[in-house]
């Protein structure tokens, strides 16, 4: 089956790729430690997402990879993690031509970028080998770049992160092929025809096979093209195919456990659990000064001793709101700090530039405003009442999926840090 007409989407998705302390969750990579960013040696990189299946093991009639987790379609998880890392250029997603219009409204309406659509086959090698053919630049009717590495990666796994991949394109530039592994968890055994054990294997010297797998292109495109009815028909192993037909032995990279695959009904509160786990890990606290004796930062300071589970970040609302667009990828919790004025500018440009970024689609932002001010030069009353644009705003922008709090404090009074944090424990 040839896969359909393939087109390249016009803007860029967000990156965060990039020099340590950039807000990015994912761990340094070497290229990044060394100085210089991934793709200025990387070369093209592409990606191909088989997402064809039917999710037989699932045992639901929808197949898994639309089956939504937190109210969002999983396979709109895992093209989140892709389009994460800058460096790959083309995220080519191969579906059948039943659910082509379902991926397209996905797509459309959690804002991914740098995703193309090819037509699935009937059995997953056939899948992946339409979504190369949509990389290859003799297909006609494709404005999509033949990479020089292509990244294969299951579309049930959401949890890929930047560091796993680039060690595998790496490996694969050098090698020619390469691919995660994990430990075996369980003993594999062989049964006999009559159904009792006929011997088991070493769990030690073997490993699980998992995905993410890169290839240089024309090695793995070669194979597929070389590739028998039967490898097509029956064959899942794509490291097999190099093996097999262009006599590349994939270099084994281990990989963390995260990259499990959602297979059964169960795995889907599993994949739940995990990303709620996720995405309240980290807390920025923006501030409208630089000063490291402010309000803001003793707050930080307090953070990091209380909540000594998640990652603490900060920075400083300049006027432009560069700083904050770093922080914006991973972050969904965010404590405003205004210290000078109860004016509602900088809370403003904060929430515009959440409401740009594709967070509030994806899942609910906090946002909570701590307003400081001096309580025995000016009444409570009369600050509560510059205030009041709060509730409005609140109220707004909820309709957007950004939950919006306010907290009012007297910091004249002597009271400690400690004291000054736990004020902030209900919001988290």
């Amino acid at each position: 089956m040839e896969p359909g007409p393939c087109s390249r989407p016009a803007e860029p998705g967000h990156c965060v790729s990039g020099p340590a302390g950039a807000g990015s969750a994912f761990p340094e990579s070497p290229l990044s430690v060394a100085g210089a960013e991934p793709g200025d040696r990387l070369g093209t990189v592409a990606a191909v997402l088989p997402a064809g299946g039917c999710g037989e093991r699932m045992g639901v009639r929808t197949p898994k990879q639309f089956c939504r987790v937190l109210e969002r379609p999983l396979i709109s998880y895992t093209l989140q993690a892709m389009e994460r890392v800058c460096w790959i250029k083309d995220i080519v997603v191969t579906v059948t031509g039943e659910n082509m219009e379902a991926m397209r409204s996905i797509i459309q309406r959690y804002g991914h970028k740098r995703i193309s659509l090819a037509e699935a086959g009937a059995t997953r090698h056939r899948s992946i080998f339409n979504g190369l053919k949509a990389l290859a630049e003799d297909q006609p009717d494709c404005k999509l770049t033949k990479p020089e590495v292509v990244i294969i990666h299951d579309a049930v796994r959401p949890f890929v992160e930047e560091d796993i991949l680039l060690r595998v394109v790496l490996a694969a530039k050098e090698h020619g092929a390469a691919g995660a592994i994990r430990p075996l968890v369980s003993t594999v055994i062989s049964p006999s025809a009559d159904g009792h054990l006929d011997h088991s294997l070493d769990r030690a010297k073997h490993r699980a096979s998992e995905m993410p797998q890169a290839f240089l292109f024309d090695v793995i495109y070669e194979a597929y093209q070389q590739s028998s009815d039967f490898d097509l028909e029956f064959g899942t192993e794509c490291l097999q195919l190099a093996l097999k037909y262009c006599h590349r032995k994939a270099k084994l990279v281990e990989g963390p456990p995260a990259l499990w695959k959602v297979t059964y009904k169960q795995d889907l509160c599993a994949a739940e659990a995990m990303i709620k786990e996720k995405i309240s890990q980290e807390i920025c606290v923006v501030m409208n000064t630089k000063d490291e004796e402010s309000v803001g930062h003793l707050l930080e300071e307090a953070l990091r001793k209380e909540l000594n589970c998640m990652k603490i970040t900060s920075t400083v609302m300049d006027h432009i709101g560069g700083d904050i667009r770093n922080f914006i990828e991973q972050c969904y919790s965010f404590i405003c700090v205004n210290v000078v004025s109860p004016d509602s500018q900088e809370t403003r440009k904060l929430l515009r530039i959440l409401e740009e970024s594709s967070l509030p689609l994806l899942y609910p932002v906090v946002v909570v405003l701590v307003h400081c001010f001096d309580f025995t030069s000016v009444l409570l009353a009369q600050k509560m009442e510059s205030l009041v644009w709060i509730r409005g705003l609140a109220k707004e922008v909820k309709e957007r999926n950004i939950l919006l709090s306010g907290l009012l404090l007297n910091y004249s009074q002597v009271c400690t840090v400690l004291t000054f944090t736990k004020c902030m424990f209900p919001y988290f």
